[in-house]
């Protein structure tokens, strides 16, 4: 299959790691407890009159903080293995305004359905006036988010994320930036078991200290070859699963949309 190809032939082991994020462990906990007490944080709320249409014609879940698509159970009945994509790091488009503004991309395996555990790696950008960063992390809760060093990103770079589950407790994640050749693969394992019966490609507007932060406004982001691979050596894409878009104070702040594998989200704001 075409990503191991890919692993094997341009992700390079051996990086540091910062302090643990503890904003990530926050929102996690945060979404949990929202999901239990049914105001669907994380998981995708049930179709509401706000919903648009999904990728076949039925509507689309809402979510306060999530847009992208959900593969939800595995379709051959085994498990996921692998969640990949390409994705282009997004250009800001809040350069006029002195708050900060914050938002996250990843891949991942469970953490919608199953509530157990989540493995995930992606990245983050935030902007403040003319300043913006961006910076790769990797995810297994319950252990904390980690930053990931080397890797340097810049709006228009392409960049590969890839999350691999060797069992219910260990994977590997794997981030090569394509545009400057910078790459780093971490293997990890997690006190608490995989489902792996959901895979995520996610454009998150996150929270922190019980508030979502100020979502960040971008012009168009993709997930190209967006793929999701199983223990029964099937591969399926994002049209596999349920497009998300993002709701708040009322109104639609995306649109998620596919064309065979790859995802493109407009925002509105």
């Amino acid at each position: 299959m075409k990503f191991l190809i890919t692993l094997s032939a341009t992700f390079a082991a051996g990086i540091a790691f910062a302090a643990p994020r503890l904003s990530s462990e926050e929102r996690f906990k945060q979404r949990l407890a929202r999901r239990a007490s049914g105001t669907h944080d994380i998981t995708p709320t049930q179709p509401t009159a706000n919903d648009v249409n999904g990728p076949d014609g039925g509507a689309a879940d809402s979510s306060n903080n999530w847009a992208g698509f959900v593969i939800k159970s595995v379709p051959d009945g085994t498990q996921f293995t692998t969640v990949s994509a390409t994705l282009q790091v997004p250009l800001l488009t809040n350069a006029n305004n002195s708050n900060k503004y914050s938002g996250s991309m990843w891949v991942g395996i469970d953490g919608d359905t199953c509530q157990s555990a989540i493995l995930q790696t992606g990245i983050d950008y935030t902007e403040q006036g003319e300043s913006v960063s961006y910076n790769a992390w990797y995810e297994f809760y319950p252990d904390y988010a980690h930053d990931i060093r080397g890797i340097s990103l810049s709006a228009g770079d392409i960049v590969n994320l890839t999350v691999v589950a060797s069992s219910a407790t260990s994977g590997t994640t794997y981030i090569t930036n394509e545009s400057t050749g910078q790459s780093a693969s971490t293997s990890i394992t997690s006190s608490s078991s995989l489902c792996q019966e959901n895979a995520e490609w996610i454009l998150e507007d996150y929270t922190k200290d019980d508030e979502l932060v100020p979502f960040a406004y971008f012009t168009n982001v993709t997930f190209p070859e967006a793929e999701a691979c199983t223990s029964g050596g099937n591969s399926y894409g994002p049209s596999a699963g349920e497009e998300i878009d993002i709701f708040q104070k009322g109104e639609q702040w995306t649109t998620a949309k596919v064309s065979g594998n790859s995802i493109t989200i407009s925002c509105y704001v």
